[in-house]
């Protein structure tokens, strides 16, 4: 009777220590997430799961740290620069790219979460969630509208432009002139300030006076505008200022 062939033993023998302890680890915080659900996690371990669906054969709890530390918070992971990621030791392309699919997918649950056949004035705490789960953590700035049809129903939510750092070039003739292209009767105005104070602008109130000013004639009702900033959000409406 001949010997088992070598790489036969080899496959057999027991799994190193540190690759159990490994193993275990993981199976235990997927195990607390099934159970608990994902707001009984701390952040590093809710992005830990996260990154090991990216890099599924190695340690990714150090990484999940170094990535919070770096940027400041779970949701400014995923909004970080595909530049910026790719300065941490651990990503590459194929896991940033993982990264913003990811990204993605939680932006699109959050889009279909407002009610297409609902007003959306009725959903506004959803609608808030959505933009500052887009926007609050953005590097530059995005000014975005939210077209709405007679029943104040979402027909299109698009980024009209983006810009700087603390500057984003509006054409309020634009902004007229895709809303009637679109048939919208409403308008929600939003944009981001990368610098994280929402407060608003004085060149933020003109422009918005000027788009409301030029859409009035026209039967088309500016509801709001709301800008994003890391630390919260500012209505105008609700200050008065338009």
């Amino acid at each position: 009777m001949t010997d088992r062939p070598d790489e036969f033993a080899e496959a057999t023998l027991p799994a190193p220590a540190a690759a159990n302890d490994h193993a275990g680890h993981r199976q235990r915080v997927r195990e607390r997430f099934l159970k608990l659900g994902g707001d009984a996690l701390e952040d590093y371990e809710l992005l830990e799961l996260a990154l090991q669906l990216v890099i599924p054969r190695k340690d990714t709890k150090a990484l999940a740290k170094t990535l919070l530390r770096e940027f400041g918070s779970f949701s400014a992971v995923f909004n970080a620069s595909e530049t910026r990621l790719a300065k941490i030791k651990g990503l590459g392309p194929t896991s940033i790219a993982h990264l913003k699919v990811i990204q993605a997918v939680a932006a699109r649950f959050g889009r279909d979460r407002i009610d297409h056949d609902m007003p959306i004035l009725s959903s506004w705490n959803q609608l808030i969630d959505y933009c500052r789960s887009q926007m609050a953590f953005q590097s530059i700035e995005q000014f975005r509208i939210l077209f709405l049809d007679k029943k104040n129903r979402l027909i299109a939510d698009e980024v009209q432009q983006t810009g700087t750092v603390d500057h984003t070039p509006v054409y309020p003739r634009e902004v007229i002139k895709r809303s009637l292209e679109l048939s919208a009767t409403a308008l929600i105005l939003v944009h981001n300030h990368p610098s994280g104070d929402p407060a608003p602008s004085s060149a933020d109130i003109r422009m918005t006076r000027e788009i409301g000013d030029i859409a009035k004639p026209l039967g088309i009702v500016l509801h709001d505008h709301i800008i994003i900033g890391k630390s919260g959000h500012a209505s105008l409406r609700s200050l008065k200022l338009i």
